[in-house]
């Protein structure tokens, strides 16, 4: 199968513009498109020169993948090599993103919505020296992502908040509790976690705890 294409992206620039600003990437969930998560650039520190990130592999019946999904077994069984080029390819992209944008790429942030929260979190865990913090809302984990995990030292940097619904019915709030069990001793107390009485959707209360967590790191 063919790498993926190169990503396509919108950006919203800082309402507080400054020399080296930082970086916030958005990374949508499976059938949506890079329009999808940029609204809430508007409820985010105003510092943040935001980028938004369309996944690479078209989904059916409409929107974009990070990876396909066998949607005959339950849970969905991912498509694991897919997901393998689209964590590798972003790994990639993050660099030269940050230097195109102007930004400070050791304040580039991840935040990642279901399907884009399990990139976020791949990437994070695998590339720390790239990322340094990430927002993984509904997600949940790729198989085989302890094994792909930085050792500690290299995760020193490294900070994760976890947001959950917990009526989600889509990926359940244990998926969001075991990412959590996941990275506890990988991260210690630079893992925070939050449940929200919600569905598989962004709130208005998830938003603000990602901008007030992300807020006191830049």
């Amino acid at each position: 199968m063919r790498d993926p294409p190169s990503f396509v992206s919108v950006a919203r620039e800082p309402a507080v513009p400054s020399a080296r600003p930082p970086l916030l990437v958005l990374l949508h969930g499976i059938g949506a498109d890079e329009q999808d998560l940029l609204p809430i650039a508007d409820a985010l520190d105003p510092r943040f020169l935001v980028v938004s990130l369309r996944a690479p592999y078209p989904a059916e019946p409409m929107g974009y993948a990070w990876y396909a999904l066998d949607w005959r077994t339950s849970p969905p069984t991912p498509h694991l090599d897919q997901a393998e080029r689209s964590r590798a390819a972003l790994a990639a992209f993050l660099p030269g993103l940050a230097a195109r944008v102007g930004a400070d790429p050791a304040r580039t942030f991840l935040f990642g919505f279901s399907q884009g929260a399990v990139l976020a979190l791949a990437v994070a865990l695998s590339a720390p020296g790239l990322v340094r913090g990430v927002v993984a809302h509904s997600g949940r984990l790729l198989p085989g992502l302890d094994r792909l995990a930085a050792g500690a030292a290299d995760l020193a940097g490294l900070e994760v908040l976890v947001l959950h619904g917990v009526d989600d019915d889509v990926i359940p709030v244990e998926n969001g509790r075991a990412i959590r069990e996941l990275l506890a001793p990988l991260l210690g107390e630079r893992v925070a976690y939050r449940e929200h009485d919600a569905g598989h959707f962004v709130t208005g209360e998830s938003v603000a705890d990602a901008a007030a967590w992300m807020t006191v790191r830049i």
